[in-house]
């Protein structure tokens, strides 16, 4: 855990490559709701992570709630939203596209500015160059009319945009042929598991990144409770390298982490969004998050 602790504080700290990531203070972390979506209700979910001591959380869609009720929960337990996945993992991109202005007016009802897409369900996904182009190209458009709103949109990979055409792979095509505006939100456990080095993709994509999910691979056969997923600096990824590069990337928000399905409980989150404290002396603070 220091060398891990180490390694934050030299990417992000008021040395090393901080002054092209930014300080430490400026980048908050962020627990991710979906990890806590099977405890018993929305406001559970929100409870606990107030009670670990989390200020900033990434919603998993509407949770199901009124944007009313909603920005009451988030009120109640002190919370702010660093983004929302859009229709849920398997929602396809259908509601950005037809209800995109609907979409602006919920997140700003609860005082959130980020849509994040978070998948391409499988019948959705390109399987050539071109597919991909296209789909960065139609993002680009949303993209924009998301500015144009005062929101920003970005884009999560998973391991299926990893795959390779021409020397790029899926995820470098779809953000060149998008405009400026659409961001990335870099999984890097997922990045590994397409058999990237996230470091790598992090270079790659480096002006484009809004910010990385970040959490670890057990070795290959490990974990399968967790679907393989593992706390920070408890896995397989090379920290040391993916922290630097996140920082020279311009992250503009937070480490955002998860709470592992098997530990969904105070203790769970308490765990998982403590390997990041070394981030910042306050890495909870929901100061200048964006």
């Amino acid at each position: 855990m220091a060398a891990l602790c180490a390694a934050f504080l030299s990417c992000f700290g008021p040395s090393g490559c901080s002054q092209q990531g930014g300080k430490a203070e400026d980048k908050p972390v962020a627990m991710h709701m979906h990890w806590l979506r099977d405890m018993a209700s929305e406001e559970a979910q929100f409870e606990t992570v107030r009670a670990a001591g989390v200020r900033l959380v990434e919603i998993s869609g509407r949770q199901s709630l009124s944007a009313e009720e909603l920005k009451a929960l988030l009120d109640k337990y002190e919370l702010r939203t660093i983004g929302m996945y859009v229709g849920g993992l398997d929602g396809g991109l259908n509601e950005l596209r037809n209800n995109l202005d609907g979409l602006v007016a919920f997140n700003k009802a609860i005082g959130n500015r980020v849509l994040v897409v978070p998948s391409v369900p499988r019948e959705e996904r390109p399987d050539t160059a071109q597919g991909w182009i296209a789909l960065g190209r139609e993002l680009g458009q949303l993209a924009e009319r998301a500015a144009a709103a005062g929101m920003l949109l970005a884009y999560h990979n998973h391991d299926f945009e990893m795959v390779e055409f021409g020397g790029k792979t899926a995820l470098e095509l779809l953000f060149e042929s998008a405009v400026s505006a659409l961001k990335a939100e870099v999984d890097v456990a997922w990045v590994a598991r397409g058999g990237r080095d996230p470091a790598e993709m992090l270079e790659r994509l480096s002006g484009r990144v809004y910010s990385i999910h970040a959490k670890d691979n057990w070795p290959e056969g490990e974990g399968e409770a967790e679907r393989g997923f593992a706390d920070v600096g408890s896995g397989v990824l090379d920290w040391a390298a993916i922290l630097p590069a996140a920082a020279r990337a311009g992250v503009q928000s937070s480490l955002s982490t998860t709470a592992l399905t098997t530990r969904q409980s105070q203790s769970g989150v308490a765990r998982s969004i403590s390997r990041h404290i070394c981030l910042r002396g306050r890495s909870t603070d929901e100061r200048n998050y964006i």
